[in-house]
């Protein structure tokens, strides 16, 4: 190629180059951050025109932060984080917006070792934990977040009332393998591969996944300001786009996540030994159709902002005094506005993604409650 005709194909590529939206990206290093993950390996964000740039977050809590503050423009979230920022629950209220779903099932509650035998030899929660002396200490991740969810659902279930019973403390789970092998704790509810990273060294043992305790449940959303959904339609639906692409990548077949497992060992990203995040990934691909497994796309029934998901969490979160009860009409209004349902319906329109003819599902946990 000549001078002249090289100085056109860097001034096209510039021009190109130029025309890509960037957008700043906040994950946790959480297995369930594989779609934003994908989405750039893949390129499927330049696809788009886009250019994701990820950052990795300490904790929830900076993730909250970072997206009120515009530091960051999209975040792989909690669903209840969204929720509980929308309602102004312990702190700042802030008009946020969920883009799709994630991510269904593929968390863990994990108990200390002499606390999961003494499960396994058939004793019940209420005398385990009784036999501690003192009250036990659960960590969770954020404190309207997914995990705090599971976590209370399922000793509320066994007759332990999670306000008054227990002592509860929030820690990024890259902390909680270490704190349980020390002691500080009794137990915790998180994402893998931090269950499983517990499990290898022995500190503790998963006694239920999050699947068991109710089967395809919402776990991390991809979140935004409602400001930027509403701006800037073109882009939000682009970003869509682009992540629904990825969730369908991970969910086609085993090799996909197994190459995404590589990626996600990385240093900069989770850090762990890939085998470990590999476990973790191909276990769920190789569990079948079990609604209980991590599902990234399910032919895009994981991905559908479902509102009756919202009208749940409200119910939890009244459940435990956090809110005061309120009317049908007024919660269907937040959650409208929260779940933006025309943008996933344009992005899955886009890659033909089948979309339900209804917005809510029925939903069913472990002990039969809706």
């Amino acid at each position: 190629m000549d001078e002249n005709r090289m100085d056109k194909s860097r001034m096209t590529t510039t021009r190109t180059l130029r025309t890509y939206r960037h957008l700043r990206l906040g994950y946790m290093p959480l297995i369930d951050c594989a779609p934003l993950v994908a989405a750039v390996r893949l390129g499927l964000d330049r696809k788009h025109g886009l250019r994701l740039h990820l950052h990795r977050q300490a904790s929830w809590a900076a993730v909250r932060d970072k997206l009120l503050s515009g530091e960051l423009d999209a975040a792989h979230a909690l669903a209840g984080l969204v929720y509980g920022v929308e309602t102004g629950i312990g702190g700042l209220q802030a008009d946020l917006a969920i883009l799709l779903t994630l991510n269904q099932n593929g968390q863990a509650i994990t108990l200390s070792t002499a606390l999961a035998l003494a499960l396994e030899q058939g004793q019940s929660l209420h005398d385990v934990l009784a036999s501690l002396g003192r009250p036990p200490v659960f960590a969770q991740t954020f404190p309207t977040g997914t995990h705090a969810m599971w976590l209370y659902y399922w000793l509320a279930a066994q007759g332990i009332d999670p306000m008054r019973e227990i002592s509860v403390v929030a820690l990024s789970p890259t902390q909680m393998p270490d704190a349980l092998a020390s002691g500080e704790l009794d137990g915790f509810c998180a994402g893998e591969p931090w269950s499983a990273r517990a499990e290898v060294r022995g500190a503790g043992r998963r006694v239920i996944r999050s699947g068991q305790i109710w089967p395809g449940h919402p776990e991390k959303v991809l979140a935004c300001r409602r400001e930027f959904a509403a701006l800037q339609p073109e882009v939000a639906a682009a970003l869509t786009t682009t992540v629904l692409e990825a969730c369908r990548w991970l969910d086609a077949e085993a090799e996909h996540r197994r190459e995404a497992a590589q990626w996600l060992a990385e240093t900069d990203v989770i850090g762990l030994p890939v085998q470990d995040i590999e476990s973790c990934l191909l276990l769920a691909a190789a569990s079948g159709d079990d609604d209980t497994r991590l599902r990234f796309h399910a032919d895009g029934q994981a991905n559908f902002p479902w509102l009756s998901d919202g009208h749940w969490f409200l119910g939890q979160f009244r459940r435990w005094g956090w809110l005061p009860p309120a009317t049908d009409d007024a919660d269907a209004t937040l959650i409208g506005n929260v779940h933006r349902i025309d943008t996933y319906r344009e992005a899955a329109q886009r890659l033909g993604v089948a979309v339900p003819h209804s917005d809510t599902r029925a939903n069913l946990l472990f002990d039969h409650s809706p």
